[in-house]
């Protein structure tokens, strides 16, 4: 066992840019799916005749659909190429999917959005695999338990505050908004 704490991976070069990397990406994710739920649940009464709240929940089912869908694959995939340039591939991804969001929640377009949604979940279901896959190439072995325990919880801190921001920054219910293109 070490005698450092884990904490001291967080001012490692080795290790801090693939932290920031994985919080970053989980928070926007996380972001974009709640600030899509809390528009469709404030906005939306129905859409094509479906009351909101099934709508609400087939985005939550759209973001975890490719995680059952394209696991495995994935692991194939992370074990196959070289896992910097994966994570490269899926992070510019992961930009042109949020590029072209930013787009659709400017029109308010929640079909758009949908699609979107389950894109991001087909972004984060590439980058799991590859997320534990890098860190024996980069840690210690003893500091491999360490390394995973910080991902993982910046992981969760990342989708708690990514939940509170959406929820804080939805400006729709307030301003009396029908629709995100309508504040602007």
């Amino acid at each position: 066992m070490s005698e450092t704490s884990q904490f001291g991976l967080l001012r490692s070069r080795r290790f801090l840019p693939f932290f920031l990397t994985q919080f970053l990406g989980a928070f926007n994710d996380n972001v974009f799916k709640n600030a899509l739920q809390i528009m469709i649940a404030f906005e939306l009464t129905t859409l094509a005749g479906i009351a909101s709240e099934t709508w609400v929940n087939l985005a939550a089912a759209l973001f975890i659909l490719p995680y059952f869908l394209f696991s495995a694959t994935a692991g194939q995939i992370a074990d196959k190429l070289e896992k910097s340039r994966l994570i490269r591939i899926t992070k510019v991804l992961e930009l042109v999917i949020m590029t072209v969001a930013a787009v659709a929640f400017w029109l308010g377009s929640v079909p758009w959005l949908l699609v979107l949604l389950f894109l991001m979940g087909v972004q984060a279901t590439l980058f799991g695999p590859v997320k534990y896959g890098i860190m024996p190439q980069h840690l210690k072995e003893t500091e491999l338990v360490g390394g995973n325990a910080l991902v993982d919880t910046g992981t969760f801190v990342a989708i708690l505050l990514a939940c509170c921001w959406a929820a804080c920054s939805w400006p729709g219910k307030s301003s009396g908004a029908s629709s995100p293109r309508a504040r602007s």
